[in-house]
């Protein structure tokens, strides 16, 4: 287990991380085969919108607790929201890359950008393991940043939950 200390944030639970990131790779997939862009843009846009504003936020995770109540799973070891949070920036960011070079007529590197979001979503989805939250976890500026300017927009969004956690390894 790493012992890199957090903000204080919501804590949430990392199967529906994983469940999220698995129906994710399938939207992605679907839009690739059916050549949607504005398909991958609409889930580029859902990853920044929670990447911003809270994993509550993200749509194909949604389905997970009623998935976890019907089959009667117990609770899992929740985690910091902030490393999953900067995950979906990246991707969100990687997708909206992307779209860019759709409208510029690059069709080609748009889905290599949208092809390499799915694919982390895969190996997150398949493995438990999200490259985004190790990068996170080291720490460097970009993720400190991130951090910061998302405590501040969590003093507005409410109250969060519990002290800061340490980061689990899976």
């Amino acid at each position: 287990m790493s012992s890199v200390l957090t903000p204080p944030a919501r804590q949430v639970d990392p199967r529906g991380q994983r469940f999220g990131a698995g129906v994710s790779a399938v939207v992605l997939v679907l839009a690739f085969v059916l050549s949607l862009p504005w398909l991958a843009v609409l889930v580029g846009l859902n990853l920044g919108i929670s990447a911003a504003f809270g994993m509550r936020l993200f749509l194909p995770g949604r389905l997970w607790p009623v998935i976890r109540r019907t089959l009667r799973l117990g609770l899992a070891a929740l985690e910091h929201e902030y490393p999953a949070r900067f995950a979906q920036a990246l991707g969100a960011t990687c997708i909206g890359l992307g779209a860019l070079a759709f409208v510029a007529g690059a069709t080609l590197l748009g889905w290599l950008l949208v092809g390499a979001v799915a694919t982390l979503q895969v190996v997150l989805a398949a493995t438990g393991i999200c490259v985004g939250c190790r990068l996170y976890v080291l720490r460097w500026w970009v993720p400190t940043q991130f951090a910061r300017l998302f405590r501040r927009a969590d003093r507005l969004d409410g109250p969060t939950v519990g002290p800061p956690i340490s980061y689990r390894d899976r």
